[in-house]
Parts: C-alpha cells; sequence; structure tokens
C-alpha cells in the first residue's frame, strides 16, 4: 500500500456563481479514508476550528483530511452579491464539499453558524446524507428561530429581542461610521475581552482563547455582522432536518451558553432524537476554543465511524 502523504495547510479559493471567493484551508493526508469539513460561527473564521484539524490530520493510522472554511464575508472570504440568507450558506458548504472533498465519505462538522449551514444544506440536499455525508456534528447551535420577538416568549423577552433587532438594522445602516467606532476598542483591551468572556465563554476560559475569539470578531465588518444576525435570528430551519435522521448526529453544547440556550438545545434535541447529546457544563458558546478536546474527541470518534462503515477504506 502506498503511504499516506501528509502536508501543511494547502489553501485553496472556491468561488460562488455570485461572486464570492471562499477561502478554504486543507490539510492531512490526500488519500486519506474520510474527510472531516468543519463549518464555524457568526462572527468568527476558519480558525476556530485549527486545532481540532491540527488533531485530526497528524492522527497516525486514524489521519483525516480536513476542510475549514470561512464563510462568506468573514475571515478571508468575500461576501459575493447574494443576499444574506441560511440558504446561501448551505449552498456555499455544498460548493466547498464538491470542491475540496469530492469524494468518499465525509463527517459535516458545524459550530454555532456552521451548524445552521449543514441543516439548510440537508434541507436542499437530502440526498447527500447516507451517501456522501457519513456523519453530522453540531456544536453550539440549534435549528428554531435564535430570536424571541415571536410567541411563546414573555413580555420582557420580546421587547429585548425587538430592540436587538432594531440595533442591528440600525447598525446595518451606517456600517462604515460603526467600523471606525469600533476600531477605537481594540480587541486586546481589558473591557472588550471582558465582555466577550461574558457572553461567548464559561467563567474559567482560557484568556488566550478569550483574545483569540476577539479578535476574530473585531475582524468581521459590521456589515456582515449586522446582516448575517438577522437571518441567523429570525429563520426557522426545524422543519428542514428529515435528512439528518438518516445519518449519526453527535450534539455538543455549552451548559453556560447564552446565545443558544438551554431551550435551543432542547429543542434540537428533541427534532433529532436519535441524536447523542453531550452538554459541557460551565462551558459557554465557542466550544471549539473553550473546550478543544471534548469537541476533537467527539470529532474523532465519528471519524473513525464512517471509515469503518460499510464501502469505507
Amino acid at each position: 500500500m502506498t503511504p499516506l502523504r501528509h502536508a501543511a495547510d494547502r489553501a485553496r479559493i472556491v468561488r460562488t456563481p455570485d461572486g464570492a471567493e471562499l477561502r478554504t484551508h486543507i490539510r492531512g493526508p490526500e488519500r486519506a479514508p474520510v474527510a472531516a469539513v468543519l463549518a464555524h460561527g457568526w462572527m468568527q473564521a476558519s480558525d476556530t476550528w485549527r486545532l481540532q484539524a491540527a488533531r485530526l490530520a497528524s492522527a497516525g493510522d486514524d489521519a483525516v483530511r480536513t476542510v475549514r472554511w470561512d464563510g462568506r464575508g468573514h475571515g478571508g472570504s468575500t461576501p459575493g452579491t447574494r443576499p444574506i440568507a441560511n440558504a446561501a450558506l448551505g449552498d456555499d458548504l455544498l460548493r466547498v464539499l464538491q470542491d475540496c472533498a469530492p469524494e468518499g465519505p465525509v463527517v459535516l462538522a458545524g459550530h454555532s453558524m456552521g451548524g445552521r449551514a449543514i441543516m439548510a444544506l440537508a434541507a436542499a440536499h437530502p440526498e447527500l446524507f447516507g451517501e456522501r455525508v457519513a456523519g453530522v456534528l453540531l456544536v453550539a447551535t440549534a435549528a428554531g428561530r435564535l430570536e424571541t420577538t415571536g410567541p411563546g416568549h414573555t413580555v420582557g423577552a420580546r421587547m429585548a429581542g425587538g430592540a436587538r433587532l432594531a440595533a442591528m438594522r440600525s447598525l446595518r445602516r451606517v456600517p462604515a461610521a460603526v467600523d471606525r467606532l469600533r476600531a477605537l476598542l481594540p480587541p486586546r483591551s481589558a473591557a472588550y475581552r471582558a465582555a466577550v468572556r461574558r457572553v461567548a465563554f464559561g467563567a474559567a476560559a482560557d484568556p488566550v482563547r478569550v483574545r483569540e475569539c476577539a479578535e476574530l470578531i473585531h475582524g468581521t465588518p459590521t456589515e456582515v455582522a449586522a446582516g448575517f444576525y438577522e437571518t441567523l435570528a429570525a429563520e426557522d430551519l426545524s422543519g428542514g432536518l428529515a435528512a439528518l435522521r438518516e445519518v449519526p448526529v453527535r450534539i455538543l453544547a455549552g451548559g453556560r451558553d447564552r446565545l443558544i440556550g438551554r431551550g435551543g438545545t432542547r429543542a434540537l434535541a428533541r427534532a433529532l432524537p436519535h441524536a447523542r447529546l453531550r452538554v459541557l457544563p460551565g462551558r459557554g458558546h465557542m466550544l471549539p476554543l473553550e473546550a478543544p478536546e471534548a469537541v476533537g474527541d467527539e470529532l474523532a470518534e465519528m471519524c473513525r465511524a464512517a471509515a469503518r462503515r460499510p464501502g469505507g477504506d
């Protein structure tokens, strides 16, 4: 047998019909029996998954080909001209899959917004799940509406949700001015990092990881951040999850996730009753950075299972 080839990250640009250029990073053996395609969250970038990608790609006989990509408008990817929507995220994921992992079994992992990209792909292309897609890891994500403006929420929650939505719409009207103001509070500042820790991490998070997250947030343009917030908050993807019931699914959640909340996690687990749910006590929303070992363990187990399935190499 020819030995598997290992290499450092290999950059590739995937182009979409509307002109977006998606920056991808490919790592690991070219002939690995399984590929893992990793999608990041809102106001983040593919570096969110760098620790897990490095681990998977260097796992000896179990090494995996990893593909991590910057969502449109995030990191090194351009926004294109298509209106922002979950469907666009799903179509972008399909193009990355076709271009960077065209053959063999694939495990998809999505954090937050990346999880919703997987759900959108499942709704639009259910035929991929069970054939190409051999497993799905959903990290700190939800299928339902994330905003609290609708029925079923308290008056206080609806008012707060309406205020957040109005604020994001206002920011989107003057993005350049807001970006200039944001530059006055850099991510290295204690106040910035404290805010990021409170919103996205548990109390015991590594300060280095908190700063990494703050830098990624700071690098996301206001127009992109505000635009994605509205579509992520308003759209309900729970009606298009049937294809995910055809493959192994694991749900990983933080016990102190203030962005998704226990309600979002419980609703996703009810919609996917066969999925294995694991909640990490005391951890927040940014699990790939805050709990890299736990996330890596789940992903590695899913990749090993995909390699052992009938028809796998």
